[in-house]
């Protein structure tokens, strides 16, 4: 046979043995699908909170934060135009306003005995509590999710994945939150967070991103 018929012959060969082949590409692990349905939902979240934990959510808690006299003053003024104007409505009918805040007053009562700690803050020397902070390790509510825009429902599998963000985000703040040993009664505290309100004389629970105790 001559060369040519050789080649031809070769590449031929190689063109049926390609075609009756499928190529796969090998992506990294870190690129792998996941699961559409419920089984996927940790994984989806996980990413939501490396992708805004950090670079949305918490400047977007700390720029916009109110002092807690001036946002029980706006709210008892007209509630829809505060919560416009500085903070986010949650998802549902009925759903509570979601207000950052910030603050620091002294500490006149405190509940450490429960998986629920908590501690309640004068804010305005005036001997009463203003303030409820919530210490975990239980936390409780949807206020660091409401409170941020960029969480969206309609970009949730179901309601179930939208309910375990909100878990999840209490869980990563929970690292954070730390309580001083011994007698809490008197110590300063100043806290970074978040309040929800369905109406002006709720009482004034902050869910904290931040908070420090002083003696």
């Amino acid at each position: 046979m001559k060369k040519g018929g050789i080649l031809i012959s070769f590449m031929a060969a190689m063109t049926l043995t390609v075609s009756g082949c499928k190529i796969v590409e090998n992506k990294p692990k870190s690129e792998a699908a996941i699961p559409s349905d419920q089984s996927g939902d940790a994984a989806r979240n996980a990413a939501r909170l490396e992708q805004t934990f950090e670079a949305k959510l918490l400047p977007l808690i700390r720029d916009g934060a109110l002092l807690p006299g001036r946002l029980r003053t706006l709210i008892a003024d007209d509630m829809d135009a505060a919560g416009a104007a500085h903070g986010n409505r949650g998802a549902g009918q009925g759903a509570a306003w979601n207000f950052p805040v910030r603050g620091a007053g002294v500490v006149i009562a405190a509940k450490l005995d429960t998986r629920a700690r908590w501690v309640a803050v004068d804010v305005n020397s005036d001997g009463r509590a203003d303030v409820k902070l919530q210490l975990g390790p239980v936390i409780r509510g949807t206020a660091l999710r409401d409170v941020a825009p960029f969480y969206n429902f309609d970009d949730f599998r179901d309601q179930i994945e939208f309910a375990k963000l909100s878990r999840a985000l209490n869980d990563r703040i929970k690292l954070g939150l730390s309580v001083p040993e011994g007698e809490m009664m008197g110590k300063t505290v100043s806290f970074t967070g978040v309040a929800p309100f369905k109406k002006p004389t709720d009482d004034f629970v902050v869910t904290p991103v931040m908070v420090e105790f002083s003696k």
